[in-house]
């Protein structure tokens, strides 16, 4: 049947309607799919341990993030274009800390440790941000605070050890321990009693908060003014205080985590962060 000429222009005419909204919609796509990655677990480790380094050796999966932060910095004029190496030192911490309060951040979310919020703003139209980490809400656990991804890496390190892990101390708390050096200001962090145990329970204690992703440490009162605890700190906790950061990546370095910087007497296991150590 022949069809009538107009009916003829309008069936061409949705016809390219529909080609060319198909086109621009396949570029949308081709455009979004085009942005490069900015994986957040790789950059935020990166940012606890390459402060810490005597040196300036990349943090091993990092580069290509860093270096997408740095350059999204230096076109805001925050970063010097000398410090775009892939290497999240004191410089690019600081200069990250700037972009954090030009937005409006004060104390933990001005620390320069990227957050969620902070780097998915800085990378808009620039990059996308992968491997999403967030310390979640503050919550109470008996007489102290924690986030909900501190309580969960205590449960799972609880079920490891068939045993329950009593907090002395929690997170949040500024001021509450001067022998603590500010570590338990911010997020992420927690002192655990080790009353009744023996040596080699607290070693075992230990060893399974470092399993599931802790910075762990015994402490003894030989160490400064405190008694006998284990001092645990949640790798790439995003609401962890500078010194806690600070505690992180000296665990990277196998260092103790004490001002004196000595080598770690913890028990040696896979170094992993909480979501590592979930997709092993």
């Amino acid at each position: 049947m022949k069809v009538p000429s107009c009916a003829a222009a309008l069936v061409a005419a949705t016809l390219l309607a529909s080609l060319t909204g198909s086109a621009a919609a396949q570029a949308a796509g081709g455009d979004a799919k085009a942005l490069p990655n900015v994986n957040m677990e790789a950059t935020v480790k990166a940012a606890q341990i390459d402060p810490r380094r005597a040196d300036d050796t990349l943090t091993p999966g990092a580069k290509a993030s860093v270096l997408l932060v740095e350059q999204a910095l230096r076109d805001r004029k925050l970063l010097d274009a000398q410090w775009v190496d892939g290497y999240f030192g004191t410089t690019t911490v600081t200069a990250f800390a700037k972009y954090q309060k030009s937005l409006g951040y004060t104390g933990l979310d001005a620390s320069g440790l990227p957050g969620k919020t902070s780097l998915t703003k800085l990378g808009a139209d620039r990059y996308t941000v992968t491997h999403v980490i967030q310390p979640g809400d503050r919550v109470a656990s008996g007489d102290v605070v924690i986030n909900t991804r501190t309580r969960s890496m205590l449960a799972e390190a609880k079920r490891l050890l068939v045993r329950d892990l009593v907090l002395e101390q929690g997170s949040y708390n500024p001021g509450g321990d001067p022998t603590s050096a500010g570590t338990h200001d911010g997020g992420g962090v927690v002192d655990i009693s080790v009353e009744g145990m023996d040596a080699a329970t607290r070693t075992a204690v230990a060893r399974a908060l470092r399993v599931v992703g802790f910075a762990a440490w015994v402490r003894n009162p030989d160490q400064d003014d405190w008694p006998w605890h284990i001092h645990a700190v949640a790798i790439n906790d995003t609401d962890l205080s500078s010194s806690a950061q600070h505690q992180t990546g000296d665990y990277y370095l196998g260092l103790n985590g004490l001002a004196g910087r000595g080598p770690d007497d913890g028990p040696k296991v896979t170094i992993r962060t909480w979501e590592e150590y979930q997709l092993r």
